[in-house]
């Protein structure tokens, strides 16, 4: 391992040290007493987020090319480490409540961050593969997290099962890959395509690589499994899933399709516009109908899945790309603080045994908790992609990248399915304060601060988000 190695890949490796010894501290600190394990926790994400920082504008590769520093990676891997400290906030006082306190949980949430960062990093198809099991397998075991509950140890095997299926895609489709080039550098397979490579088995595995990352971000037909793990998993582990596995995802979409696959836009463009499409009408036409908050929420997160997609239409165009693959990054960025302040409104009245989840359930919140109420509307607002929200300027770039690409059909698909999340998610605003009720809710430090963080950055970054969509450009920018 070179110098050059060691500084590329210096933040994981930091987190990746730090969870391994966190995993020995955790069995000399008293079972009472956990909550010193998730401050631990945090403090290697602060640390490791502290060193990504600090590479901003340092661009290098290591390990002979199979990972890569640059401007994206920073970006990404800054947003997932920021998702791994709100996914401990959420979680410090859930799982005491509902008896899941164990050390090993901060332990596994961080070792599936690494997993993603490194997929952020990866520039070959092996580091891809290893990179999406280790972000993986923690998570399986998080879902299942609830021993006790029938629901979660669902989750956590149809979430297996499904997961280990949709791996196989991959690892075939990078075998079809290798064939038709004889390498899986991200770089090495671009440069046998353009000298005339084998172009169907190259599609082929291209596609099969596809459908291993729809599974990953839930986009429609690889969706099935997400209503039900979202529902059957503990709630802090469902937050940290939605955002964080989608966040890795779409890093690794990008990055292999935009570096290795450009000589296949044209036979990917069309497929890419159907995922999109058919992802944003089903997510948004089947949440309509659930009365449980996680399976709405979960309906919710496969149509931001085709909202995001629609960043990957323009595949084709260099000239548009760059801008549109800037708005795909904020509007995850978008997506990721929303996210969190609505899976934290959902922990402040979720009960034990599963109670507290209907839509109902949050009748007269409106008047009993007002903060709390106004935060979710901020929430659900941003959702449909109404102002003054990160939702809407983060619709707003993505369109406008679509219709300038030629996709004007596209766009208004994605506008007419945010008219229809609109009754959907209005549904929980009227429930709150147009219904009466008693609710009640779980006052915890971390909890409030957490929704109060995320609601404040949902508003106030809406009303200057310029430097924003600038730091999204220019983590794009080297990338085409």
């Amino acid at each position: 391992m070179t110098q050059l190695d060691f500084q590329t890949l210096l933040p994981l490796t930091i987190l990746t040290v730090w969870a391994c010894v966190l995993l020995i501290v955790d069995l000399f600190i008293p079972k009472n007493r956990k909550g010193i394990t998730a401050v631990l926790a945090a403090l290697g994400l602060a640390v490791t987020l502290s060193f990504t920082i600090l590479q901003i504008g340092r661009e290098n590769s290591g390990y002979s090319g199979m990972v890569v520093l640059d401007g994206f990676s920073t970006f990404v891997n800054a947003l997932i480490l920021v998702s791994g400290l709100l996914g401990i906030a959420l979680a410090y006082g859930y799982v005491k409540r509902m008896g899941l306190e164990r050390g090993e949980y901060y332990t596994l949430l961080l070792f599936s961050v690494v997993g993603m960062m490194l997929m952020a990093q990866a520039a070959d198809l092996i580091v891809v593969f290893i990179a999406l099991e280790l972000l993986s397998i923690p998570l399986y075991v998080l879902a299942a997290f609830s021993r006790t509950s029938a629901e979660s140890e669902e989750a956590g095997i149809k979430y297996f099962l499904l997961g280990a299926f949709a791996t196989g895609f991959v690892v075939y489709g990078t075998a079809l890959v290798f064939g038709a080039t004889g390498t899986t550098s991200l770089v090495g397979i671009v440069g046998s395509a353009s000298n005339g490579t084998s172009s169907l088995l190259l599609t082929i595995g291209a596609a099969l690589i596809l459908v291993g990352f729809g599974f990953k971000v839930a986009a429609v037909p690889f969706h099935m499994w997400t209503p039900d793990v979202y529902q059957g998993a503990p709630t802090s582990v469902t937050a940290f899933m939605a955002a964080g596995a989608k966040i890795a995802g779409f890093a690794a979409l990008l990055r292999v399709f935009a570096t290795a696959f450009p000589t296949l836009a044209t036979d990917l463009t069309d497929i890419l516009w159907a995922l999109s499409a058919v992802t944003m009408i089903l997510g948004n036409v089947v949440a309509i109908s659930q009365t449980n908050i996680k399976r709405m929420l979960a309906y919710s997160s496969i149509a931001h899945a085709g909202y995001i997609l629609m960043a990957f239409v323009p595949y084709g165009n260099k000239d548009i790309m760059p801008i549109s693959i800037a708005a795909g990054l904020f509007y995850l960025v978008s997506y990721v603080f929303t996210n969190f302040g609505a899976w934290g409104v959902v922990i402040a009245l979720e009960k034990s045994e599963g109670k507290g989840l209907e839509i109902g359930d949050y009748a007269g919140l409106g008047r009993k908790y007002p903060a709390l109420a106004a935060a979710m509307t901020v929430f659900m607002l941003s959702l449909i992609g109404l102002p003054p929200t990160l939702g809407l300027v983060g619709k707003f770039y993505l369109f406008r990248a679509v219709i300038a690409g030629g996709y004007t059909g596209l766009a208004i698909i994605g506008v007419v399915t945010s008219l229809v999340s609109a009754y959907y998610y209005l549904r929980v605003v009227v429930t709150m304060y147009m219904k009466d009720g008693e609710p009640t809710t779980e006052r915890e430090p971390m909890l409030d601060f957490t929704t109060a963080f995320t609601a404040i950055v949902t508003v106030v970054v809406s009303l200057v988000p310029q430097w924003l969509f600038l730091l999204a450009s220019n983590a794009v920018l080297k990338l085409f």
